[in-house]
């Protein structure tokens, strides 16, 4: 009797077992069932803006979603995308361009050399707009050959001319039907591109929803809904990703952090969520205005001492947690053309405060900040208000330059008046990153004299017109040793003058639900490829 008792309890414990594996399979199953059903849902510290692809107000991660180029810029090199092949003249000039055929636009318009033509004029109709990207002003004309076939014309040879074609805007394409007039620049009718996911409802500073492109002619997408939920960085954030009200982040465009690496890991840790990161994208970095006059900033002395008085180490291991390095130069070795010897500014504040007592800049008794011909060694410092680590960056390196007699103030404010100022030169120092390994070095450097990226920055600097002269023959040379002769000039130059303070270098960090495959990176940190992704 006892041994019937036994062998019936083993048997409800092991049909308990069976069903508990059972239920926490079902369970399990239910919340990729769930997770299929509702795609990513991903936090976004701002919205989707503008999403002309011609203009620069739009969210670049959404962009590229809807919208595409001829080509893409690939960890292997330049290949295909809306254009099959192409061909290159001798002299360098014309770009001759097979497009793909039977791809059309979300609203049904053909893909043809002729939208080709009245995009790229639309944005040459605008070329001002764009004067931080030298084709721009390279491009002679854009020819229909036949009706998938077109020609670019250029007034001279230009080597980045692929790989500017392969940038998230403004060389993408959206439909001639949502021209205005013929137009772009004063806006459009509409957001019509050929990218794996259309645009089906933003509402502003809310969220926007992509569905996934039933006709995409690289196929449909396993992902078949991603939508951008605006939230304001840190806890908010946070909160959603354990309610669940929100499933995916990832460093936004600019490089503000939705939660910052504690967060991230709180969340990893019961293993409902993985942390997936890129390879070195990116340099972060303090841009110094050496032509505001009125500023201290404008001496090279102080923008070197303030180079020498940031700890480097201290800010990559204890502020961002190990997941960034310490940059010591504008471009990591990575970089094409980057891998030269300069000057090594390590942490040294007894250098620092050589430097400046050289400079004539004297720490008076009991007053704590330098003065020199009656003026403040004062200054402010602009950061992101959606970064959590700027923040804590700006606040530990303004304790670091009390310590050498510099007075900084720390002022947080919202992404595009951080851009507005960068632009505008209304500031004295500004936490902003180079634009990655698609577009290093020769757009950060095409920049150096753009009037909406950094003119104000290396406009000051003593050799502001043979770094200028240096960058327009760097972009037309054909000879590969003399290109890399100019790019270690143009490197040194604006490395010796101290107007790019390099921080760390960053990567792209995605949280993302753990059944989640597929996550990959781009050769930008501005988008994702999420047509790539899905559940299993």
């Amino acid at each position: 009797m006892k041994r019937i008792n036994i062998l019936i309890f083993i048997s409800i414990l092991i049909y308990a077992v069976v069903l508990l594996a059972g239920c926490s399979s079902n369970s399990t199953n239910q919340t990729i069932t769930e997770q299929k059903k509702k795609g990513l849902v991903y936090a976004s510290s701002n919205d989707i803006n503008d999403m002309n692809p011609h203009l620069y107000t739009g969210s670049m991660s959404a962009q590229g979603m809807v919208y595409e180029s001829l080509v893409e810029n690939t960890e292997k090199g330049i290949k295909p995308l809306l254009a099959e092949s192409w061909e290159i003249s001798k002299d360098g000039k014309v770009y001759t361009f097979h497009l793909r055929k039977g791809v059309t636009f979300h609203d049904g318009e053909p893909f043809n050399a002729k939208a080709v033509k009245q995009n790229i004029d639309a944005v040459q109709h605008n070329k001002e707009k764009h004067s931080w990207i030298k084709l721009s002003s390279k491009i002679k004309s854009c020819n229909v050959i036949d009706e998938y076939t077109v020609q670019l014309v250029l007034s001279e040879p230009y080597y980045p001319t692929l790989v500017e074609l392969s940038m998230t805007r403004p060389y993408v394409f959206i439909s001639p039907k949502d021209f205005i007039d013929g137009e772009t620049k004063d806006g459009v009718k509409g957001f019509h591109g050929t990218g794996p996911y259309t645009l089906t409802e933003h509402k502003v500073d809310e969220y926007a929803t992509f569905e996934a492109n039933k006709d995409y002619w690289g196929g449909l997408p396993k992902i078949k809904k991603i939508t951008s939920k605006v939230l304001p960085a840190g806890e908010t954030t946070f909160l959603a990703l354990q309610k669940g009200e929100v499933n995916f982040v990832f460093t936004d465009d600019w490089g503000a952090d939705s939660i910052d690496v504690e967060a991230m890991n709180q969340l990893v840790d019961p293993g409902n969520y993985q942390l997936v990161r890129s390879e070195a994208m990116n340099t972060k970095m303090i841009i110094a205005n050496s032509s505001k006059s009125d500023s201290p900033v404008s001496e090279k002395a102080v923008r070197e001492a303030i180079w020498y008085a940031i700890d480097r180490k201290t800010i990559t291991k204890d502020i961002l947690n190990g997941t960034e390095t310490v940059a010591n130069t504008l471009f990591s070795s990575n970089v094409n053309y980057a891998d030269i010897n300069l000057k090594k500014r390590d942490y040294n504040l007894k250098k620092a405060k050589e430097i400046l007592e050289e400079a004539g800049w004297r720490l008076g008794k009991g007053t704590g900040v330098r003065t020199k011909d009656a003026n403040k060694l004062a200054m402010k410092l602009y950061y992101d208000n959606n970064s959590s680590s700027q923040k804590i960056e700006a606040e530990f390196i303004q304790s670091s330059l009390k310590k050498i007699g510099i007075q900084l103030e720390v002022i947080g404010e919202e992404t595009a008046s951080i851009a507005n100022r960068r632009s505008t030169g209304n500031y004295d120092l500004l936490f902003t990153q180079t634009w990655g390994l698609a577009y290093d070095p020769q757009s950060t450097i095409a920049a150096f004299n753009s009037q909406s990226s950094y003119l104000h920055t290396t406009s000051g600097i003593a050799k502001a017109d043979e770094l200028y002269n240096k960058i327009d023959k760097v972009m037309v040379s054909t000879d590969e040793k003399t290109r890399k002769l100019l790019y270690k000039d143009i490197l040194k130059i604006v490395h010796d003058e101290a107007v790019f303070i390099p921080i760390s270098n960053g990567r792209v960090t995605v949280l993302a639900p753990k059944d989640l495959k597929g996550i990959s990176f781009k050769q930008t940190q501005y988008e994702l490829p999420f047509e790539q992704m899905n559940f299993k």
